[in-house]
C-alpha cells in the first residue's frame, strides 16, 4: 500500500513538473507577445488581465483534477484577446479612450479641480501624496497636474518654480501651457484647432515651412499656444546613428 501511495505521489509530481514547463513556456512566449504595454502602460484594465493571465498559468500548473488542455485554450484566449485590445486601441483611437481612459487635469494655474478629481474617484490625501512624491508640497507651485490612466500624477510646475529658476536668477519668465495634438496619425483634429484659435490654413502654413506637404506624413503633431511652440514628428525622421539600446547586434 505505501509502495502504491509512493508511486501515486511520484506520478502526481511527474504531472505537475510537466504541467508546470508547459505553463512557464507558454506564460514567457505568450507575454513576449503582448510586448511592453503590460508594464510600461499598465492601466488598471491591463492589471486584472495579467492577474488572470498568471493565475490560468498557475491552474494549469496545479489543478490535477482536469485536462491541462482547457486551461491551455483558456490561456490563448485571454492573451489573444489581451494583444486584440491593445490592436485595436492603437488602431483606433476613439476604442483607445474607451478601452484605456484619458489623461484628467487634476490641477491647473495652481488650482485643484474638485469636481474632477471627485469624478475619477481620486481623495485629496492622494493627490497630495502623489505631489510629495514628486517634491511638490503646495499645489500652488503646480502649472498643471494631469492625472493619467494609469493613476500616476504628471506635474509641471510653475516656471518660477522650477530647478535653477529664472526667479532665482531674477529673469523674466513666460508661460507655459499644455500642448495639444493637431494631428496623430496622419489625421487631422479640427475640433482641437479650434481649441486654440487656429484654422487649417495655418496648419499647413506650418506643414510647409517644416517641409510637409500632406498630413499623412505626420505621425504626431502637438502645439503649446502659451508659447507658440509647435512640434512635428514624421513617420520618416530620417536619423542618423541610431541608438541601439540592445545587448545585441542586429544581425547576429
Amino acid at each position: 500500500m505505501v509502495i502504491i501511495l509512493g508511486v501515486e505521489r511520484l506520478n502526481e509530481s511527474l504531472v505537475v513538473i510537466v504541467r508546470g514547463i508547459i505553463a512557464f513556456f507558454s506564460l514567457l512566449f505568450f507575454t513576449r507577445i503582448l510586448g511592453k504595454q503590460q508594464i510600461s502602460q499598465l492601466t488598471f484594465f491591463d492589471y486584472i488581465v495579467g492577474i488572470t493571465i498568471g493565475s490560468i498559468a498557475a491552474t494549469l500548473t496545479t489543478d490535477l483534477t482536469s485536462r491541462a488542455l482547457p486551461h491551455w485554450i483558456g490561456l490563448v484566449v485571454w492573451t489573444v484577446l489581451s494583444l486584440s485590445m491593445q490592436l485595436i486601441t492603437i488602431k483606433w483611437r476613439r476604442a483607445g479612450k474607451f478601452i484605456g481612459g484619458e489623461p484628467t487635469v487634476a490641477i491647473m494655474n495652481g488650482k485643484i479641480m474638485e469636481s474632477t478629481i471627485k469624478k475619477m474617484r481620486f481623495r485629496g490625501a492622494d493627490l497630495m501624496e502623489q505631489l510629495r512624491e514628486k517634491g511638490v508640497f503646495s499645489p500652488q507651485e503646480v502649472e498643471f497636474a494631469i492625472l493619467e490612466t494609469d493613476g500616476r500624477l504628471s506635474v509641471l510646475k510653475k516656471a518660477e518654480n522650477q530647478p535653477v529658476t529664472p526667479k532665482d536668477l531674477n529673469m523674466p519668465v513666460g508661460k507655459k501651457g499644455v500642448n495639444t495634438e493637431l494631428i496623430y496619425d496622419g489625421v487631422v483634429y479640427h475640433q482641437n484647432l479650434k481649441q486654440v484659435n487656429r484654422d487649417r490654413k495655418w496648419l499647413d502654413t506650418q506643414l510647409q515651412m517644416h517641409g510637409i506637404k500632406d498630413e499623412s506624413e505626420v505621425f504626431l503633431a502637438v502645439f503649446d499656444p502659451e508659447s507658440g511652440q509647435f512640434y512635428i514628428d514624421r513617420y520618416e525622421d530620417k536619423v542618423k546613428n541610431l541608438t541601439d539600446m540592445s545587448d545585441y547586434p542586429e544581425h547576429e
